[in-house]
């Protein structure tokens, strides 16, 4: 079955489950799924793209407007995948939508009027990848790790975080890789926000590069620091405690745990390292797909971990934190995003070796 067939026939499963026969995609991410890679985006800040996607039970319809029809018919080929248009002209505004389904139970990716939300399991559906999926992030994760070691190597003492977001901007974008989420703190701020935007404040000593990069609809992320002089004890305590951190949710990671399991083991690991209450001041990631992450991980979670799964944990002690995506084999875990460049720390897992990025 090509990956194509195989999620129309998951989007067929998840109507029957819930006793409807229509689906409307309009997320960005969900666009991409079924699409196997399109781009419905315009404005990569916008959730919700420039077209949607609606499955019938008489047909598979693009519904968009005149803007945008033809390089999605030609440059995204949902001509050959046999999806048939429905174009507005930009400046009209029926609701073909409503024409469609007339009579049907619809449900749809997020909140739509009439319609039964469904943005959970398709969250669970995107996570699920398939091989074809899976060779698609391994080269994703190789580009974005290309791009993150060439952006910190480039960083230098008195550039302000804005040229350091411009920098990892560059090394993303001339990659074909859209970095999505661009965060850079330097110095003081790396200790009090653990999600710093860019500002015009300039490199002292110690900066932190945070790259969520997409291509073909998937998204890895990974993060880097560097620090030019001596590195504080204080702060190489923290490195090496997040490291053993990062390491035990990898090692965690494997077919057929439950993400609740795998907190446990990362919470063990934070309070053993001496920061017990850490994990409560930022979320520690989950696995990642069509957004940065599909499902976000909780004490409580209870969806289990399956073979080609996509995983980006990411460990933070403030100061500090250590980012990777990983994708989930039969015989191990494979770091997407691993860059051989920059340094490394070795951490012992239950026997198991496991490469952490060093400052």
């Amino acid at each position: 079955m090509s990956e194509f067939n195989e999620k129309q026939a998951c989007i067929q499963a998840l109507l029957a489950q819930h006793h409807l026969n229509a689906l409307l995609l309009e997320r960005v991410s969900s666009f991409a799924w079924a699409t196997c890679g399109a781009a419905s985006y315009v404005n990569t800040a916008d959730s919700h793209g420039v077209a949607s996607l609606l499955i019938t039970p008489t047909g598979r319809y693009v519904v968009t407007n005149n803007i945008e029809a033809t390089r999605l018919e030609q440059e995204e080929k949902l001509g050959e995948q046999g999806w048939e248009f429905r174009v507005l002209g930009w400046h009209e505004s029926p609701d073909v939508i409503a024409e469609l389904v007339r009579g049907l139970k619809l449900g749809a990716d997020g909140p739509y009027p009439g319609a039964t939300d469904l943005a959970g399991e398709l969250a669970s559906w995107r996570a699920t990848l398939t091989p074809e999926e899976g060779k698609r992030f391994r080269l994703l994760g190789h580009l974005c790790a290309q791009a993150i070691d060439a952006a910190i190597r480039s960083v230098r003492p008195g550039q302000t975080e804005y040229q350091i977001a411009g920098l990892l901007a560059n090394a993303a974008e001339s990659r074909g890789v859209q970095a999505i989420v661009n965060l850079i703190a330097t110095d003081e701020r790396i200790f009090k926000f653990r999600h710093p935007l860019p500002t015009a404040k300039k490199l002292e000593h110690y900066a932190m590069l945070v790259l969520c990069g997409r291509k073909y609809g998937l998204v890895c992320s990974a993060t880097r620091f560097v620090h030019f002089g001596g590195l504080p004890d204080d702060l190489r305590r923290k490195a090496e405690a997040v490291a053993r951190v990062d390491a035990a949710f990898i090692n965690a990671t494997r077919p057929g745990t439950s993400l609740g399991e795998i907190f446990h083991h990362a919470t063990t690991a934070y309070a053993q390292a001496g920061f017990p209450d850490e994990w409560t001041r930022h979320h520690q990631g989950g696995p990642a797909g069509y957004e940065p992450r599909e499902i976000v991980a909780t004490p409580d979670s209870t969806g289990d971990v399956s073979i080609g799964q996509a995983y980006a944990w990411n460990p933070s002690i403030a100061g500090t934190k250590s980012e990777d995506t990983i994708l989930v084999g039969e015989n191990g875990n494979e770091i997407l995003t691993a860059t051989t460049e920059c340094p490394t720390v070795t951490v012992s897992v239950d026997g198991q070796m496991i490469e952490r990025p060093a400052i």
